[in-house]
């Protein structure tokens, strides 16, 4: 009888493991649905495997590696033969805002075509970029904190702003007020992660903004280790030799001037309650601070550009918490001396950029990228905006923020840090 009991036990447990083995596997591979590497990723030779870097193979990767990366690569035929849903030639005016997208009208888009613009040698100019890049973060000379640290050094939640196109083979690093929102639409829109009505949205701007920064919409790394387990990092790195990775940056400055402007000298009840009240209490003369940014705004008290800073450099700030996505530093970000860009975007040249970039990723025929704002923060509003910031915490400001400055061709503000 006994007997018998255990061997209905262990054809249990069998079944069990054998479910979960199923879904285990069909997750990955339902996971690995890319298509390309595109024409700015490594030269691959005639025999490559799909996405392997030339002069690399299977055999060069740990056991581990080896099972997830053949695994993944089992199913390129077959999806190769599936037609993809959003491949379809853009619908002509899609890219002029209707009804749903007033909001975005009402923003101040730009769009102009900007057809008497130069065009730049983007080829030429990634290259210099990346030949930047990876210079500085070879050169012993800049220093700065998690510089020498490996990927697998980095911990899973600062990882969280990787997101992963699986459909398109993209990883796109998104860093707040350079462009990011529109860079999120057109992830949803490629991944197809977002259903309006069950259909798959098409146009960019037809996403709300609410649901852009909605976290759950967008796959990102930070969330494999729920999804994979052990197996999560040896996955990130296989993507990461696969996929066409990309970041947006903008000069350092300029980005925190519009950080402000929009969470400080707008009406803002999230950032009120969580970094303004306590800089109020902090850094100005009142004692009795309203409870809300609405009532704070009626009373004519807000955040002051130097208060803002003077938080930024105080070195509690980090103590309590750190820095907040919006204003944190790129490198803290998009850890670029660890993970090797094949695109380096800038918002000074972000239409350029843009259009050559989707190009490159063969995805020009299903959408573009939503215009830029009129009333975009720029670079020579910053003589104004720091002319009552003392020179001590410039200069100050200038080493906190110096190497997303230095590592992606920015100039030092000379003007800004000497008498």
């Amino acid at each position: 009888m006994t007997k018998a009991r255990l061997f209905r036990l262990s054809v249990v447990l069998v079944s069990i493991f054998m479910i979960l083995l199923i879904i285990v596997y069909w997750d990955n591979v339902g996971t690995a649905h890319f298509y390309l590497h595109t024409s700015i990723s490594r030269p691959q030779s005639p025999d490559a495997i799909p996405g392997m870097t030339a002069g690399e193979g299977w055999e060069a990767l740990p056991d581990v590696d080896e099972f997830l990366a053949k695994l993944l690569s089992s199913n390129l035929k077959q999806n190769s033969s599936i037609p993809r849903k959003t491949e379809q030639l853009l619908a002509p005016g899609s890219s002029k805002p209707g009804v749903r997208n007033l909001e975005e009208h009402v923003r101040g888009y730009d769009w102009s075509t900007h057809s008497d613009r130069n065009s730049l040698d983007q080829e030429k100019l990634q290259i210099e970029r990346q030949r930047m890049l990876r210079e500085f973060c070879a050169n012993s000379s800049l220093s700065f904190p998690t510089k020498e640290r490996s990927f697998d050094d980095i911990p899973n939640y600062e990882l969280n702003h990787l997101i992963v196109d699986d459909r398109h083979g993209i990883i796109y690093c998104y860093v707040p007020k350079v462009a990011c929102t529109n860079w999120k639409r057109v992830m949803i829109v490629l991944s197809e992660s977002l259903l309006d009505h069950g259909v798959p949205y098409r146009n960019p701007l037809d996403i709300p903004r609410g649901h852009v920064h909605n976290t759950s919409v967008h796959l990102t790394f930070n969330k494999f280790w729920r999804r994979y387990g052990k197996f999560s990092r040896h996955l990130m790195k296989i993507k990461l030799k696969k996929y066409t990775k990309f970041l947006f940056v903008r000069d350092p400055f300029v980005r925190l001037i519009s950080a402000f402007r929009s969470k400080f000298a707008l009406e803002n009840e999230e950032f009120y309650q969580r970094f303004a009240i306590p800089m109020l209490k902090m850094y100005s003369n009142h004692t009795d601070i309203p409870s809300s940014v609405r009532e704070a705004f009626k009373m004519g008290l807000k955040v002051s550009f130097s208060n803002f800073i003077q938080y930024l450099l105080d070195p509690r700030t980090e103590k309590v918490v750190p820095f907040n996505e919006h204003w944190r530093q790129i490198y803290r970000l998009c850890h670029p001396c660890q993970i090797d860009y094949d695109f380096i975007g800038k918002l000074e040249t972000l239409d350029e950029d843009a259009a050559y970039l989707l190009q490159l990723l063969k995805v020009d025929r299903l959408l573009r990228f939503p215009p830029s704002y009129r009333n975009r923060t720029v670079s020579s509003w910053e003589d104004d905006w720091f002319a009552k910031i003392p020179l001590a915490w410039r200069q100050q400001l200038y080493k906190l923020y110096e190497a997303d400055f230095v590592l992606f061709g920015y100039p030092k503000p000379e003007n800004l840090l000497k008498d």
